[in-house]
């Protein structure tokens, strides 16, 4: 016996539930790519992608998923045999740094830890003492999706200022772009890269990069660059240049269709309602953990992410098997546990296209879950998510 019916929710980060005004905006014949309406589709979707950067710098969209976007990103400014710092505060920016590695980088890992955030002034510290300057780059991710994190982006880019050194500033918003403040050019960041499928509310498929004038600058003599990931082959007056090739069409309805459902909402209200339901289910994992089993990965409450939020399981309590139960029993797919964390864990993303009904139906199947199979937990998880929603969201 099961109590769903339809299609399954997914509660994963990434990719997200996308709206319905999205899914059909793809429902339509392709255009002529090299007509006005396509050239004013690209120089909107451009332009827009640079104000969600909050960057006067160039954009660029490639037919990639994120981890194409780090190539694009890394192969502009990098020579092969630079070094690349990599901030670990989880598993993606070691990723990234695996991909420098595999594109000829000389790669070193600032050790962190999985469960807590970048500190600032351990990167200060490191850079100081590079009185060589050979690390070209300072790479890190504003949300890491699987430890849950989120590292304080304006932070290190003023210990990196305070340093001295002039390395590279490189940030992946691919679980933050849109669901939480980020400020590019303010906060000293010299390239950054998203992509789709999160925040955006838009299929797979889909990555972003800005570059300020040094990167551009930088560019110039990097020598690691080849011709589809190349910022320069995408310059010129043809407008398929900008793709390297065919355009994505119908993924390009769709991202223009997601983008103007945030501007219909407002950015502000978007991040605010981010916050308030991240807040809403650490709320309820935070009852849940008096049981001794559940619990938060990220130990600083104030550095859990407003788009993911990681439960640990313990005490021979497998995650495996409440994730079952809940896709199974009741159609809500939660996120699994990965990297360092696979078999321990398992995630509830909060972001891109999410509501309090999506929110709170969720967190509702997890204490199903919890209780059918006698796992251990604090009582009253979800009524502490609806009073919180209940006092902070206004009459």
């Amino acid at each position: 016996m099961t109590v769903r019916a339809g299609r399954e929710f997914l509660a994963i980060p990434g990719p997200t539930t996308m709206p319905d005004e999205v899914l059909r905006a793809m429902h339509r014949p392709a255009i002529d790519i090299y007509s006005k309406e396509m050239l004013d589709l690209t120089e909107s979707l451009l332009s827009d992608i640079s104000k969600l950067f909050a960057t006067k710098g160039k954009s660029y969209i490639y037919i990639a998923n994120g981890h194409g976007a780090w190539e694009a990103a890394l192969s502009n400014v990098l020579s092969r045999g630079d070094k690349v710092l990599v901030l670990e505060s989880g598993r993606f920016a070691i990723g990234w740094g695996n991909a420098a590695a595999l594109m000829g980088a000389e790669v070193e890992v600032l050790k962190g830890d999985w469960r807590r955030a970048v500190r600032p002034h351990e990167v200060e510290e490191r850079l100081r003492r590079d009185k060589e300057h050979t690390i070209k780059a300072v790479v890190v991710v504003q949300v890491d999706t699987a430890s849950g994190v989120q590292n304080d982006i304006e932070a290190i880019g003023k210990a990196i200022k305070a340093s001295g050194h002039p390395a590279l500033y490189m940030v992946d918003t691919v679980a933050s772009l849109g669901c939480m403040p980020f400020e590019m050019d303010k906060w000293g960041i010299d390239v950054a890269m998203s992509g789709s499928q999160k925040g955006l509310m838009t299929p797979p498929g889909l990555g972003f990069v800005a570059a300020n004038a040094r990167a551009l600058e930088v560019q110039k003599k990097a020598n690691m660059s080849t011709p589809y990931w190349s910022w320069s082959e995408r310059e010129g007056t043809e407008n398929y240049r900008k793709y390297a090739g065919t355009a994505p069409v119908h993924l390009l309805f769709a991202l223009r269709r997601a983008i103007d459902l945030l501007h219909e909402e407002g950015l502000e209200n978007a991040f605010r309602r981010h916050s308030l339901l991240a807040e809403a289910a650490r709320r309820a994992v935070a009852v849940w953990s008096e049981g001794q089993v559940l619990g938060f990965n990220v130990a600083e409450a104030n550095e859990r992410s407003n788009t993911v939020t990681t439960v640990t399981m313990s005490n021979g309590h497998d995650p495996a098997v409440l994730q079952r139960y809940c896709k199974d029993k009741c159609g809500v797919v939660l996120g699994t546990g990965i990297g360092d964390l696979s078999g321990q864990a398992f995630r509830i993303a909060h972001m891109g296209h999410v509501n309090a009904p999506m929110l709170l139906g969720t967190l509702g199947v997890i204490e199903i879950g919890l209780n059918a199979l006698k796992i251990p937990h604090g009582k009253g998880g979800l009524e502490a998510a609806v009073a919180y929603l209940g006092e902070e969201v206004a009459v």
